[in-house]
């Protein structure tokens, strides 16, 4: 029989989003947060930009919105970035609170005020930062929090396989319910049982589908997967967004350089030192992330480079290690001198702005499930996420998420044995290889089929070579014992097929959806829902 453990909130993800939750939930309930690998792994920890927030005066939570709602590409829920924007400065007031150390500079009077940037897309300095690791700075303040918090408990190297719901009777039309999962333990190697009243995924993107990716090995779509598989609808999965400037080189890994660099005057530059951007937009480097992508996408194919440059050499270098030391230590590391020398630049999958819908309250289509962060699509980032909204999307719907589950949650409701995991009829695998090939198979192909430039050609590939690879994953899940590559390449298939079926039926530009076949924006801008 599998052990079952209980709890009233069961978390799935241990980045900004989830542990955010967990703490404003914690007093009044018993949580489980479930990390798939060590509690500091997630993308959070890696983000290096910061939080937008409006803490200028010359500053104006309008401007946030018109800003999010330009770089959306028409495809923004208005709504939903007015109350993201109007909830920024609070949100941000409770990290600080939380003890995050956001960096600060002396005004004209003498007076301590917050360092605010600016990133591409935003027209005003409205980004707060810990140096060039603020991801850094809010993962490990956010853990020191929660592990000493007695309600809390923390479930490290666990996979989620799959939700466990409970379905309505014929007679009755109430919606179906999750509660629970089962859950992978990466220790003993065994499969285990959780039932919890609520239940929120907060699990981030899928970047990991993609051959280059900026993500950490755990960003491989496990909610969305999980909750498509359960029932609940998905959106905007065709808007994949690549940034710009990951450092090109072989010991570098997925080493991302921030888009604060360019906030602060860096330039991109062709192999022969000459400027390009200015040739693709009027705002240079400036411009949202899709638009700088495609840029250096393409003049990598024009002219056969293998990279780019972004040159921030010109500013004082003790500015560049004052602001970026993280950077600088990085780079000098692999023998590149930053206040000297340009860095090399390759585009690289790096966040997933469609997902799982939710309405305002980070509810799904299942009763008792939610999902906060970048696992969930919300309305906020449309076509395209403009720079660092993405962590104050965590935050604001986290709280969001709260306050719903406080108001609607029965501390009274009777615990349920979930049904056993059945492991009879499977063996262990000795042919870890197919997985092996298949994962880099699929990588591969969305790289070159599904990447920053499409055409209904490729989708239809991709789209072929994705359900010969399901067919072949189904019967491989179903006939061995579950491992963690095996569980990420079923979820990765998954959202694979979610993305390109979106794709297809994209008949525009628009975005980081761009395709030859269909250059031209569309006069109605309207979102891919895919249903079940």
């Amino acid at each position: 029989m599998n052990k079952q453990h209980n709890c009233d909130v069961l978390i799935i993800g241990s980045g900004a989003a989830g542990l955010t939750l967990a703490l404003h939930l914690a007093n009044n309930a018993d949580i489980v947060v479930l990390s798939k690998a060590l509690v500091n792994e997630g993308s959070t920890f890696y983000a290096q930009g910061g939080i937008a927030a409006v803490f200028d005066e010359n500053d104006s939570v309008a401007d946030h919105v018109n800003d999010t709602l330009i770089a959306g590409a028409g495809l923004c829920d208005q709504d939903i970035v007015q109350f993201t924007a109007e909830n920024a400065r609070a949100c941000l007031e409770w990290l600080i609170g939380q003890g995050v150390n956001f960096d600060q500079e002396e005004d004209e009077k003498g007076e301590l005020r917050y360092h605010l940037t600016r990133e591409g897309g935003h027209s005003h300095r409205r980004i707060l930062h810990s140096a060039d690791a603020t991801g850094q700075a809010i993962q490990t303040t956010l853990v020191d929090q929660v592990k000493n918090h007695p309600r809390i408990r923390i479930f490290e190297r666990y996979n989620a396989v799959d939700l466990v719901c409970e379905q309505p009777s014929e007679d009755n039309h109430q919606q179906k319910r999750c509660i629970g999962a089962y859950i992978w333990n990466r220790n003993s190697e065994c499969v285990e049982r959780i039932f919890a009243r609520k239940t929120i995924l907060a699990t981030g993107g899928a970047s990991k589908v993609y051959q280059y990716t900026s993500n950490p090995d755990v960003a491989s779509g496990d909610g969305i997967a999980m909750a498509w598989r359960a029932g609940c609808r998905v959106a905007n999965m065709e808007f994949n967004q690549f940034h710009p400037t990951c450092l090109f080189h072989p010991d570098a890994g997925n080493f991302l350089l921030t888009e604060a660099l360019r906030g602060e005057g860096a330039i991109l530059r062709r192999p022969d030192g000459s400027r390009f951007m200015p040739s693709f937009d009027e705002r240079a480097e400036l411009a949202p992330r899709d638009i700088v992508a495609r840029a250096i996408d393409f003049e990598m194919k024009r002219l056969g480079a293998d990279c780019m440059y972004l040159d921030i050499s010109h500013k004082p270098a003790d500015f560049i290690k004052q602001h970026f030391p993280n950077i600088y230590e990085k780079t000098q590391s692999l023998g590149i001198d930053i206040t000297k020398q340009p860095m090399p630049v390759v585009p690289a999958a790096h966040y997933t702005c469609g997902g799982v819908m939710i309405n305002k309250q980070g509810k799904t289509d299942i009763e008792s499930l939610y999902a906060i962060g970048e696992v969930a699509y919300t309305g906020l980032h449309g076509a395209n996420r403009m720079a660092s909204n993405s962590l104050l999307e965590c935050l604001v719907f986290a709280r969001a998420a709260a306050l719903d589950i406080e108001q609607k949650i029965d501390l009274q409701q009777s615990i349920v044995a979930l049904p056993a995991w059945d492991e009879s009829r499977v063996t262990n695998s000795d042919e870890e290889v197919v997985i092996q090939h298949n994962w880099h198979e699929l990588r591969l192909f969305m790289w070159d089929y599904v990447g920053i430039v499409r055409t209904t050609k490729r989708l239809e590939r991709a789209l072929h070579r994705v359900e010969l690879l399901q067919r072949e994953i189904d019967d491989y899940y179903q006939n061995f014992r579950v491992s963690n590559n095996l569980l990420e390449l079923r979820n990765l298939v998954q959202v694979a097929e979610l993305i390109i079926r979106c794709a297809m039926e994209r008949k525009e530009s628009r975005g980081l959806h761009y395709t030859l076949d269909y250059p031209e924006l569309s006069e109605i801008a309207t979102s891919t829902v895919l249903s079940p």
